[in-house]
């Protein structure tokens, strides 16, 4: 198992969000976490990547605790995360933000190499390396964002919203980014309001509602599930 999420709790000060949230991922796997607006879903990624700290149970990373790891260095300990509304830097060069994703020393020593690999996975942003990133279109935006975000070349990626604020065209372009990634073995964990789209996309899925983990399992029986069609997919 690559990442473990063990009665999870964590908040916003006095106000809780996440409840006794059980979660796993192994390496290699696509995992979504689907659910309404609200629920959560946000949140547990901040927890994810350190941004936010548990008030209960715990997050271990290839069977390390992260608990006493500081936010700065979730990165380094293998955990990438690429925020909802991608949070580029506009003023700056599409090469320059790849950079910014490079920053620790580990990726800094292979950062022309790791550039390339990204221009490889993207050729668009290859044509567009001098262009200022907040002059792109939203779905190379956010080609930028999830190279960047692998610029690190974490062990796991983590996706928030990949598709929000897209048109449905751009939609499958990007989810077909994110089945390039997986089929360069990275393992990713995905948060999306997709979620027939996304169940095509991932292994496993969780649903999330009101903080808490409702539901579980393959995504083909997932997309065959009563509650989750009537409730979510209008069908």
């Amino acid at each position: 198992m690559l990442l473990n999420l063990n009665n999870v709790s964590a908040g916003y000060g006095s106000f809780q969000v996440l409840f006794d949230v059980t979660l796993e991922v192994n390496t290699g796997e696509a995992v979504g976490v689907v659910g309404p607006n609200g629920a959560g879903k946000t949140t547990l990624l901040r927890v994810i990547s350190g941004q936010i700290p548990l008030t209960r149970g715990d997050i271990s990373l290839e069977q390390r605790s992260l608990a006493q790891v500081q936010p700065h260095q979730f990165i380094e300990a293998g955990i990438a995360h690429c925020p909802e509304n991608r949070r580029l830097f506009p003023r700056m060069s599409v090469e320059d933000n790849l950079k910014m994703g490079a920053f620790i020393p580990s990726a800094r020593k292979q950062l022309a190499e790791r550039r390339d690999w990204v221009f490889e996975l993207f050729p668009r942003l290859k044509e567009r390396r001098e262009q200022l990133a907040g002059t792109l279109s939203g779905g190379e935006q956010q080609m930028v964002a999830i190279g960047r975000a692998l610029m690190s070349h974490p062990k796991i990626l983590l996706l928030d919203e990949p598709s929000a604020g897209l048109a449905p065209v751009i939609v499958e372009q990007v989810f077909e980014l994110v089945r390039r990634i997986r089929r360069e073995g990275f393992t990713v964990l995905i948060v999306e309001q997709n979620i027939q789209q996304m169940l095509d996309l991932v292994d496993r899925a969780y649903l999330l509602e009101v903080g808490s983990i409702k539901l579980s399992g393959p995504s083909a029986e997932l997309k065959n599930h009563e509650f989750l069609q009537k409730a979510y997919m209008g069908l």
